[in-house]
């Protein structure tokens, strides 16, 4: 199967429900919708495959926004919130969010965080972020550093969590549910009436996730460092036949504060937002949790990013803020180059609910 559309990562234009997107190639479906607060977008083949796919993946995420959403006050990880701390059950899906994102702080040595929640809260990202005041006369409140993940202790489903101690999954919950969803997308494909091959493409805000089979040379992707990749000078097409891609970035998320810009990746060191040289971070992983991860972890690491990268064995491409573009661990540097992704995951698939932490 072969295909010339290409899959943004990021600035998707989305409405409160799936629509069906013209790329002018018969071979794919394409549909677009609001969710989680960003945009989500799934790519299927054959078509006819799209209306289960669909089905599939609004369960996915209709699931992940009840579970861990911040921004709901009826969500499962809201409820613990109020709680202030304390011994709770939690169902299997936040129960392996919470393993992941936990597992993501081990494996990144701190560099992510699950506990930056009141440090988030108080640089005044207390809302969905489309509901947050672009400026405001009134300054930040203080910075608070991260307690650290290491207080919060997971058996299972049974979480322990200190007083005092806020979890925000924003690191790892919207790249998990990319891996959720083309699962669940491949999934449905399977059984579709026919038996034949198919592949999907799950995109979650420009976390993207693949499943089955890939049109031939991979996915084509277009990594931007910025919400409009069409007017980026440094963007870049590749090609992704399995595994995930995500980027991080400082410029997609900001708000002033007392004439000060900041934005949402936190250093959990400090609880300010983190300062280095790199404004966009693309990583490869096998997993789309690996890959926002490792993304997030790099922008926050600075100076050391390109060695934390390349120690970690992830293809990478780092745009820094004065446009200087670096390719790490095998990333490719032509256009239209194909990523070749490593095997195994850190953090997701090795962090299971049963795991203690």
């Amino acid at each position: 199967m072969t295909t010339t559309m290409t899959i943004s990562m990021s600035g998707l234009t989305t409405s409160a429900s799936w629509r069906r997107i013209s790329t002018g190639d018969s071979v794919v479906a394409v549909a677009e919708r609001a969710a989680l607060g960003t945009s989500a977008r799934l790519v299927v083949w054959p078509p006819e495959n799209l209306d289960g796919a669909l089905a599939a993946v609004d369960n996915v995420l209709a699931a992940l926004d009840r579970q861990a959403s911040r921004f709901r006050q009826d969500s499962e990880i809201s409820w613990i919130q109020r709680s202030g701390g304390g011994l709770f059950m939690l169902s299997d899906g936040l129960a392996e969010a919470i393993s992941v994102a936990l597992a993501a702080a081990e494996w990144t040595g701190g560099l992510t965080d699950p506990t930056v929640g009141d440090a988030l809260i108080s640089l005044g990202y207390d809302r969905d972020f489309a509901a947050i005041e672009p400026e405001r006369r009134e300054p930040a409140g203080a910075p608070v550093p991260a307690p650290g993940w290491q207080l919060v202790r997971l058996d299972g489903p049974l979480l322990r969590l200190p007083p005092g101690v806020r979890i925000d999954l924003g690191a790892t919950a919207k790249a998990l549910g990319s891996d959720r969803a083309a699962r669940a997308a491949t999934a449905a494909g399977a059984t579709a009436p026919g038996g034949q091959a198919s592949g999907v493409l799950v995109s979650l805000g420009g976390d993207i996730a693949v499943g089955g089979t890939p049109p031939r040379g991979g996915w084509p992707i277009l990594v931007a460092d910025g919400p409009d990749p069409a007017g980026s000078s440094r963007a870049q097409h590749v090609r992704l036949a399995c595994g995930a891609v995500a980027t991080s970035s400082i410029t997609c998320r900001q708000w002033r504060r007392a004439g000060r810009v900041l934005h949402h990746i936190v250093d959990p060191g400090t609880g300010l937002p983190a300062d280095g040289p790199w404004q966009t971070v693309s990583v490869a992983a096998a997993t789309c949790a690996d890959a926002n991860a490792a993304a997030t972890a790099a922008i926050v690491a600075g100076e050391r990013a390109e060695e934390w990268l390349v120690s970690a064995g992830l293809p990478a491409r780092l745009v820094a803020r004065n446009g200087e573009v670096r390719c790490v661990g095998g990333w490719p540097g032509d256009d239209g180059g194909r990523i070749d992704v490593p095997s195994g995951s850190h953090v997701y698939g090795g962090a299971r609910p049963g795991g203690v932490r």
